[in-house]
């Protein structure tokens, strides 16, 4: 059975960089890729609010210069799942698919979230061409266009407003005939001149060509099914934070999110930390990912030193 010092599982912003600072502080850590090598990011084109890209970059070139700068430093990454583990003593054991075992000293869970679709096969074949699933992300590429957001929640209300600062007409799709979104999110949005609530409708399909999307089209609860134009197409309808392998030790909140011990990322498991989007249902940036991937390391640093 391999032993290791910290194991880190998950392969977007914030298990990269758990790997640089855990490997400049001499752990010799050993990061699983799992099966999306990059994470969430690597689903959209160009990354423009990373600091320090003056014109943007390549969300896929970002993510291979992270893991390349944890390799180069010491980090062992490899491609591969965890099947099982178990938290329930130091050292921690995991089941890798590969059949291997493993003893880590201390674990940080990087398994980050992801969005939740309609399910239908339009979209998913105009994803990262105006199907997308962060407005902060990609709403800068829609300036002065026309766009759609579905949902009803406050995340809706607040990725419809944002867009609005941004796009010349927001449509905001509701299967309802209310909004869920707090009363306040709600006059906000309703007070927005260049939103528009579509109420009692579901999207049927979301419509395009090779160039990307052209329209979705929708279907109203009494049976009326029309069509809109639109440029893009924003699914604000909650993430699913990948946490369930942990669930049984670690402590989560009603939606799956790991908690953490206050700023740090402390698990209620000593030696077990969580970063990025499993333990962030707020604010799902890749930046704010980065930084809680530093936290992680530096707080597992302290811990197997103690």
């Amino acid at each position: 059975m391999e032993k290791v010092k910290c194991l880190i599982i998950g392969g977007g912003p914030a298990g990269y960089t758990a790997a640089i600072y855990a490997s400049r502080a001499a752990l010799s850590p050993v990061l699983y890729e799992g099966l999306e090598p990059g994470g969430q990011l690597t689903t959209t084109t160009v990354v423009e609010n990373f600091p320090g890209f003056e014109n943007g970059v390549d969300a896929n070139e970002l993510m291979n210069s992270m893991r390349a700068q944890a390799v180069r430093l010491g980090a062992d990454i490899r491609r591969g799942c965890i099947n099982g583990i178990d938290l329930s003593g130091r050292p921690f054991k995991v089941n890798i698919d590969t059949g291997d075992e493993i003893e880590a000293e201390a674990v940080i869970i990087a398994t980050g979230a992801t969005a939740k679709y309609l399910g239908l096969p339009s979209e998913q074949k105009f994803r990262g061409l105006g199907v997308s699933a962060c407005a902060t992300c990609d709403g800068f590429f829609y300036r002065k266009k026309d766009v759609a957001v579905v949902g009803g929640g406050d995340t809706a209300c607040e990725e419809a407003t944002y867009l609005a600062g941004l796009c010349r007409k927001v449509y905001l799709i509701v299967r309802r005939d209310v909004l869920r979104a707090s009363v306040a999110m709600q006059e906000r949005v309703k007070n927005t001149e260049n939103i528009e609530i579509l109420w009692n409708c579901n999207t049927q399909e979301v419509l395009g060509d090779e160039s990307g999307v052209t329209g979705a089209r929708l279907l109203r609860k009494d049976g009326e099914v029309f069509d809109i134009k639109i440029d893009g197409f924003f699914l604000a309808i909650g993430h699913h934070p990948v946490s369930e392998m942990f669930a049984k030790w670690v402590r989560t909140d009603e939606n799956g999110y790991i908690v953490t011990d206050g700023r740090s990322s402390e698990t209620n498991v000593p030696g077990v930390f969580a970063a990025g989007d499993v333990q962030d249902p707020h604010y799902r940036q890749a930046i704010t990912a980065a930084a809680s991937g530093c936290r992680a390391a530096l707080d597992a640093e302290k811990f197997l030193k103690r």
